[in-house]
């Protein structure tokens, strides 16, 4: 059901899709849907929650890696990058359809996130005030990273020419220049760990949903 509820809300929004439309995508009818999830909000909710919960663990997995600042922003960057890349519809709805939940709901959602990534802001801050990064303001680095990072959803394929680890580390390297440190500094240690895919995601016959992609296909 999931899966289904993804892939429209991804191509369609959640506002503008209806409970039929979601029974007719699953092969099951609306009242199972009602008996199982509640109302439509319910499996949006269930499907932010998941994605969020899939982040935030990975991000503390990544910062009790190591107390080194480049380490642990790698570490946030690359598990990022790569969850996202494997879950770019479960991402993308996330990301970007949270506005269609009630205030509880969406203060719920909105607090997991901020708290996601506050983790970034913490590394930021922590390497600039001990020396070890070189920012120009530490809120719009954060900024622009976790953009960068979640912008992999629109282009990155499985069957293209770069393969995963590969993207992971050239977001790594990008992430190294902007804080202005050289990535030899974390050479020969492990910072990247294979991403899950989540049980929202729909298989492969719906990543072309907004039309691109041919970045990774060079």
């Amino acid at each position: 059901m999931q899966q289904a509820a993804v892939s429209l809300f991804a191509r369609r929004g959640f506002a503008a899709t209806g409970i039929r439309e979601l029974g007719a995508e699953a092969g099951i009818t609306s009242a199972t849907i009602y008996h199982y999830f509640g109302n439509k909000e319910s499996l949006l909710a269930s499907i932010i929650n998941e994605c969020l919960l899939e982040l935030a663990e990975a991000g503390v997995r990544a910062m009790r890696r190591s107390a080194d600042p480049a380490v642990q922003l790698a570490g946030l960057v690359g598990s990022h990058v790569g969850i996202t890349a494997v879950n770019p519809l479960t991402c993308r709805v996330a990301e970007y359809e949270m506005r269609g939940l009630t205030e509880v709901n969406r203060v719920e959602m909105q607090k997991m996130r901020d708290e996601y990534e506050s983790m970034f802001g913490q590394v930021l801050e922590r390497g600039q005030r001990f020396g070890a990064f070189d920012l120009l303001d530490v809120g719009l680095s954060r900024l622009a990273i976790l953009e960068m990072c979640t912008g992999v959803a629109h282009w990155y394929r499985p069957d293209g020419r770069v393969q995963l680890v590969e993207v992971q580390n050239f977001f790594v390297n990008v992430a190294c220049r902007m804080v202005s440190i050289n990535r030899d500094e974390i050479a020969g240690v492990e910072f990247l760990e294979t991403p899950r895919r989540l049980s929202s995601e729909p298989d492969s016959r719906f990543t072309d949903v907004w039309g691109i992609g041919t970045v990774a296909r060079r």
